[in-house]
């Protein structure tokens, strides 16, 4: 069998053979690939919706499911993104060599010119750095009542450039996420609602602590916050002491979704076994906060 065709057919079509061929595998790999992390990133938020419908009675799960459906999402462009650069960073290194170009020179050049566009865009490269680890480390999502610094509230969004934060007034903070040096999540996990009232020296504190934990008993019997306590109030003791006040504190552990509605509803409910036991707050001090803590 005469092979002299093939043979000058190859050498003259050589090049554009492999430079077609690396062209063709690059497509049908990140194809392949991107569907991989499609399927992937579907299941999960599939996942996530079924659980969440299971749950509905759950008054957090849309919160968890949008947190969770958008952590992955995140994850998922990330990955596509890096994919896509990646298998096109090497196909066209690929190429070029084909085609006789000295790759190392434009690497070297690549390299320098990429380290000023890095000097002058650091900023902006710090922040999605910051959020990649925000994102993958869960610090935060969806929902969670938190403390960055100057800005406190509720997450309504995370991005990798820029998370939103609510505050109690309503205003809409844009946080870079390269300027967050330290997150105080309050959701996660529980809360603790601290009650610390303000009694005359002369007052009977073994009284003001059975009125104190009587008010505590009195909201864990009620049908809608009862389930969202953890434990049992515990009054921790004279806090403080002055000339003419102590200061007497009481803690309940509770669920951090409700942490506002049992507080509310705690002090009502001091103030109502006050009255009962006929014991008088401090004139100086005829106040008692609500503090919360992890």
């Amino acid at each position: 069998m005469n092979t002299t065709w093939f043979t000058e057919f190859w050498a003259n079509y050589q090049t554009p053979i492999h430079v077609a061929l690396i062209l063709l595998i690059a497509v049908i790999g990140r194809a392949l690939l991107l569907v991989s992390v499609r399927r992937v990133v579907s299941g999960v938020v599939s996942g996530v919706k079924s659980e969440a419908k299971a749950v509905a009675e759950d008054a957090e799960s849309p919160l968890v499911k949008a947190r969770v459906i958008q952590r992955t999402k995140t994850i998922g462009s990330v990955l596509s993104n890096f994919i896509t650069w990646g298998i096109a960073l090497i196909t066209v290194t690929m190429v070029l060599n084909e085609l006789g170009v000295q790759v190392g020179a434009l690497i070297a050049g690549a390299g320098i010119l990429g380290a000023a566009v890095g000097f002058g865009a650091q900023s902006l490269v710090r922040d999605l750095i910051s959020g990649l680890f925000i994102v993958f480390e869960d610090q935060f999502g969806v929902g969670d009542v938190v403390d960055l610094g100057e800005v406190k509230g509720a997450i309504e969004a995370v991005g990798l450039r820029v998370t939103q934060v609510r505050d109690v007034e309503g205003t809409l903070w844009y946080v870079r996420n390269g300027e967050i040096a330290r997150v105080g999540n309050k959701s996660q996990g529980f809360s603790r609602v601290i009650v610390d009232l303000s009694f005359e020296p002369s007052v009977d504190i073994e009284k003001a602590k059975s009125a104190m934990l009587a008010a505590a008993g009195t909201v864990s019997k009620s049908k809608t916050l009862g389930t969202q306590l953890i434990g049992q109030a515990e009054v921790w003791g004279i806090q403080a002491l002055s000339g003419d006040s102590l200061v007497i504190r009481m803690v309940q552990q509770v669920a951090s979704k409700a942490v506002d509605e049992v507080g509310r509803e705690l002090r009502a409910s001091v103030v109502s076994e006050l009255k009962k036991s006929k014991l008088n707050l401090a004139s100086t001090g005829n106040s008692f906060t609500v503090n919360l803590k992890k």
